[in-house]
């Protein structure tokens, strides 16, 4: 625990009170509401303790191994909330839940995150790799191709429109395999920090200019250029001098805050601070807590919407699906700040792929053996913010760059569908 700082220390202590009162506020029984925010709280703050650890897991792996880990163990507090409402007959909430976390990333998450990091770009602009953006764009709208045609289906009571379990069943099979098929090849590829991302693969920007963190070609001419300064280039770095052409302007203030520069915006992947046993402890700990409090959280929640007069709508798409991504909101947002673009990126847009074609199948196979089912038959409001989202997330991250304002069309989108959800 001495690798840990003080302010850390006091931060677990406090989650760990936090768990302890929602225990304690289930039990004995307390009313709805305080009951309800504490156990809220205590989860946001152990997705925090997950999020915490695994980054510290993940330093010892590149930016798509580490964004994996974040987003798969950060998941967990959405998977009990999901598996408790389905045993407690709660199916809209359980629905809203899966939907508003895949929302809530894709909108409100990724939108602050690249408002975040474009801020911190020199030039407004955040830049990470192509390849995440566009896979999970896939991902996506295979999940989305299953519901919007279930909900076509059920809309005009064609004959498969009773077969809406079946369909599903055979729905999710193929989402998993699709998303099988899809990550361990991306798993491989990432064999250090921005390892078999676009970066390497780039092509040359229009005017024939070479990309940002791209290396000329060995016996490549840039365009403009002599071949005598190149040669006196090659001189150059041949005696360990880089040319003044080639140094960033920001290397000085890289260097006062101890940061080195890295491809595509990231930073140098620093040295894991806790030890790999104290880092399982905290994941362990984290992870078991996380399902007692989850089952604490659905106790709570159908009698505080209902003196709050809140819909279950609202409950499942905004207050659940912000609470347990607490692990994306933070470390998204930590890590585009410190200009880690792929990293931050990758953790966001790994977590919509997961909840999207891994959780959200998952769990739509498992509730069979439970009394109340998951389908993906959904209310046509949320097929239509679902179709929108995955069009909105490729026009904004498909290119590999994203400005201030995209970001906040993206929270846009979210505060809007929000708003609708207060009156469903």
């Amino acid at each position: 625990m001495t690798a840990l700082t003080p302010l850390e220390r006091s931060v677990l202590l406090l989650i760990a009170v936090l768990a302890a009162l929602a225990g304690v506020a289930n039990y004995q029984a307390w009313p709805a509401v305080p009951r309800f925010a504490v156990a809220t709280l205590a989860l946001a703050g152990l997705a925090w303790v997950v999020s915490f650890a695994t980054e510290q897991l993940g330093e010892r792996f590149g930016p798509g191994v580490t964004g994996m880990l974040q987003s798969t163990l950060g998941n967990l507090p959405e998977l009990f909330v999901v598996i408790f409402a389905l045993q407690k007959g709660e199916l809209v909430v359980a629905q809203t839940a899966i939907i508003g976390s895949i929302l809530a990333n894709a909108l409100l998450v990724l939108g602050l995150v690249i408002v975040v990091g474009a801020r911190r770009s020199p030039d407004g602009l955040m830049r990470f790799s192509k390849r995440l953006p566009n896979d999970t764009a896939t991902l996506l709208q295979v999940t989305v191709f299953i519901i919007v045609l279930l909900g076509l289906s059920l809309a005009s009571h064609d004959p498969a429109s009773h077969h809406v379990k079946t369909i599903s069943a055979v729905g999710a099979v193929c989402l998993l395999v699709v998303y099988i098929a899809w990550v361990v090849p991306y798993l491989r590829s990432d064999t250090a920090p921005g390892g078999g991302e676009e970066e390497s693969v780039d092509r040359a920007q229009p005017g024939g200019e070479v990309p940002p963190g791209r290396a000329q070609p060995a016996g490549e001419v840039p365009p403009g250029q002599s071949p005598h300064a190149h040669a006196s280039e090659r001189s150059s770095h041949a005696s360990g001098r880089s040319p003044a052409s080639e140094r960033s302007p920001h290397a000085s203030e890289r260097s006062l805050i101890g940061e080195e520069a890295r491809p595509g915006g990231d930073q140098a992947r620093p040295a894991p601070r806790l030890s790999l046993r104290l880092t399982l402890v905290l994941l362990l700990v984290a992870g078991t807590a996380s399902a007692f409090v989850s089952d604490w959280f659905i106790n709570g929640l159908e009698p505080a919407i209902s003196i709050l007069r809140i819909s279950q709508a609202f409950a499942g798409l905004v207050i659940v699906a912000i609470a347990g991504n607490a692990v994306e909101n933070v470390a998204g947002l930590v890590l585009a700040y410190k200009r880690r673009s792929d990293l931050a990126i990758s953790v966001v847009k790994n977590s919509v792929a997961q909840i999207a074609a891994f959780l959200f199948p998952l769990l739509v196979l498992g509730s069979f053996a439970l009394s109340t089912q998951l389908t993906f038959a959904l209310a046509p409001v949320y097929i239509g913010a679902l179709a929108l989202t995955a069009l909105a997330l490729w026009q904004v991250t498909g290119d590999g760059e994203a400005a201030e304002f995209e970001g906040w069309a993206l929270v846009a989108l979210y505060v809007i569908l929000a708003t609708l959800t207060l009156y469903e």
